[in-house]
This record gives C-alpha cells, sequence and structure tokens, in this order.
C-alpha cells in the first residue's frame, strides 16, 4: 500500500485555549472565534513537529491522520507489531490537546463495552446511559479484526453518523471524532476479516512500513537516552493545536476549489476500478467523495486553494485500494487490490 504524502509550511507555535463540545457536531462557536487559516495550517503544521518527538519515521502516517481530521473520516492503520501505531496515536492527541481512549478489541468484547449501555441506579430507582470509550475525540480501535462481526458492527454508526443508538435514544458524540483502528497484517488465527461494507467506512487505510535504517537508529538511541512510549512525558509533548484550530481548518478545507475536469478525473478513476475483469466489486460512489474529501484536505494542507490531478493521483491508493473486492481467480494469478487500482489509473487521461 502506498503511503500518503506529507505536506511542508512554515513554522509556527500559535496555541489557544481549549475547546471541546460534547454534544455537536460542529463547533457552535462563531467563525470570529476561530483561529484564521493560516493560523489553523501552522498549528498543524506544529503538530507534525511535536509528534516526531515521539514517533520516527511515520511522518506520512501523521500527515495522513491530519487529513483525515479535516475530511472528519476514519483511518484503518496497518503495520507488523511494533511500528508505532499506538504510540503515534496517543501522541497526535497530546499535539491537539484533545481526548483520546484505547479499546484492545478481543473475542469476548461485547458492543457494549465500546458504545456504552443502560445502568441501573439504585440512587434514583432508574436506568441511566453510561458512556463507553467511544465518548472521546480520538479513537484508538486496536486491533479491530481480533473482535467478532457483532462488535466490529457496533461501531458503524459512530463511523458513519457520529452518534450512538442505545435503548432508543440517540447521543451524539464529540467534535472532533476520529476512529484509528488497527490491524495486524501478519497474524491470521483467532482474527475475523472486516467486511467490505466496514472497510468502505474508513476514509483511508495506511500502512505503517518498518522505518529505514537511520530512522531505527535514531529509535533506539532515543530510547538508550530514556524514552518511554508507555510514559508520554517522557517525550516532552506540548499540546501546539486544540479543536478550534481543526475546526477553523475544515472549514477552510471546505473552500477548496475542485474544478469540473478534476471532479469528472476522480469520476473517470472509480468507474474505471468498477470495469476491470479482475473486480468483482469496484469502487463506489462513496469512494468518490471520499477522494474528493481527502484530495481538498491535503490541496489546503499543501497551501493551495484548489485541488489538482497531482493530489488526486497520490491520494488514491490510501483512499480507494481497500474498497475493491477481487474475484476468486484474479487472486489466485496473484493480484491484489493495490496492482489492480495502478492499472485503473494508468487507464484514465489525467486532465490539463
Amino acid at each position: 500500500m502506498s503511503e500518503a504524502p506529507r505536506p511542508s509550511h512554515d513554522e509556527a507555535r500559535h496555541v489557544l485555549p481549549r475547546s471541546h463540545d460534547d454534544q455537536s457536531q460542529r463547533s457552535t462557536s462563531p467563525s470570529s472565534d476561530l483561529p484564521s487559516a493560516q493560523e489553523a495550517r501552522a498549528a498543524l503544521d506544529e503538530v507534525r513537529r511535536e509528534v516526531a518527538k515521539a514517533v520516527v519515521g511515520q511522518d506520512a502516517a501523521v500527515s495522513a491522520l491530519l487529513v483525515a481530521l479535516l475530511a472528519r473520516g476514519h483511518v484503518l492503520l496497518e503495520g507488523v507489531p511494533g511500528v508505532a501505531k499506538t504510540l503515534l496515536v496517543r501522541s497526535l492527541a497530546e499535539a491537539l490537546s484533545v481526548d483520546s481512549k484505547r479499546v484492545q478489541f478481543t473475542p469476548d468484547l461485547m458492543p457494549g463495552d465500546i458504545t456504552g449501555s443502560m445502568l441501573y441506579d439504585a440512587g434514583t430507582s432508574a436506568f441511566e446511559f453510561r458512556e463507553g470509550p467511544v465518548f472521546t475525540n480520538l479513537l484508538l480501535a486496536d486491533e479491530i479484526n481480533r473482535t467478532p462481526p457483532k462488535t466490529q458492527a457496533a461501531l458503524l454508526e459512530a463511523l458513519a453518523e457520529r452518534q450512538v443508538s442505545v435503548d432508543g435514544r440517540t447521543y451524539a458524540l464529540p467534535t472532533p471524532f476520529l476512529v484509528a483502528a488497527t490491524q495486524n497484517p501478519v497474524e491470521f488465527e483467532g482474527t475475523y476479516t472486516l467486511p467490505e461494507a466496514q472497510l468502505d467506512r474508513f476514509l483511508m487505510r495506511i500502512t505503517l512500513p518498518v522505518p529505514e535504517r537511520d530512522a531505527e537508529i535514531e529509535i533506539v538511541r532515543r530510547h538508550a537516552q530514556g524514552f518511554d512510549p508507555r510514559r508520554m512525558q517522557s517525550a516532552d509533548l506540548r499540546a501546539v493545536a486544540t479543536p478550534a484550530h481543526l475546526e477553523a481548518a475544515s472549514r477552510a478545507v471546505e473552500s477548496v476549489r475542485v474544478d469540473a475536469d478534476v471532479a469528472a478525473y476522480i469520476v473517470d478513476l472509480a468507474r474505471a476500478t468498477r470495469g476491470s475483469a479482475a473486480v468483482q466489486l469496484g469502487v463506489s460512489p462513496r469512494g468518490s467523495t471520499a477522494l474528493m474529501a481527502v484530495s481538498r484536505a491535503w490541496a489546503w494542507l499543501s497551501g493551495r486553494d484548489f485541488v489538482t490531478p497531482d493530489d488526486v493521483r497520490s491520494l488514491a491508493q490510501v483512499t480507494l485500494a481497500h474498497r475493491i473486492v477481487l474475484r476468486s481467480e484474479a487472486e489466485m494469478d496473484g493480484l491484489d487490490a493495490a496492482q489492480v487500482l495502478d492499472q485503473a489509473v494508468r487507464s484514465v487521461a489525467v486532465p490539463r
């Protein structure tokens, strides 16, 4: 799986007071109370540098998580054990000054263990709702493929609607809200493959590679100097951005221009996957809109107010490949979704 690209901006250290509304999908603050778009972009660039204090060699994954936050989507993180998937999410939450929770998915985990449940209060002689760990800003769903489909499905409403329904009542999730679900691609015993419908709910699938030699030397050096990933304070991370910066950035992304020929290019890429003889199920219109959303977020992070075909091409793999289901005979021939998508991308003319 290809990696997401990485932005580059001028340094800045602008920090505003923390702002968090647990009961609304969007901030209710007037635009005048938010940072400017320039301040928001500079703060998010500072977030990347701050996270690098704890996570070495995964800059593309940090950028991808920021893109997902701005596009109001969710991310599936894959990689072998020990490439800092958990540390990445925890460090990002520290730098953004948002709440985070971690759920270890196991075969005996129940849906209510994630969403919350109704509990009897002896003091009031009534049932009341106790929130589950999904009520947070950044939820790390660790090893999501180790829990049965019933519990995996408990996340579907949260992923799609940013809400939880329990006993006939609906509870809004906090803003911002992002689920970063991890999978270990080398273990299959005792795992439950995510169904296509749930994979399609993730905006992007990111593979965290094993760091290059120099990066791994730096990791070992930091550990020798006292860094402990179990103690975040050892990384000396600072909160350099806030939910207000994220809200200002998300609003700015909504104004990024997508010209008609670029929109047509996105649609043609999706349609090309549907016409492949190796594909059983190609990219749906949800995938097309997802590619547009991440392209706009990436363009804005790169300092532009318009999307280019290069933005679309560079993000096609991480946004579309996990939405493709191959025919069994294609898999037996050794093809994978990434190769099929590459063929589709090459078959579509790039607009000038």
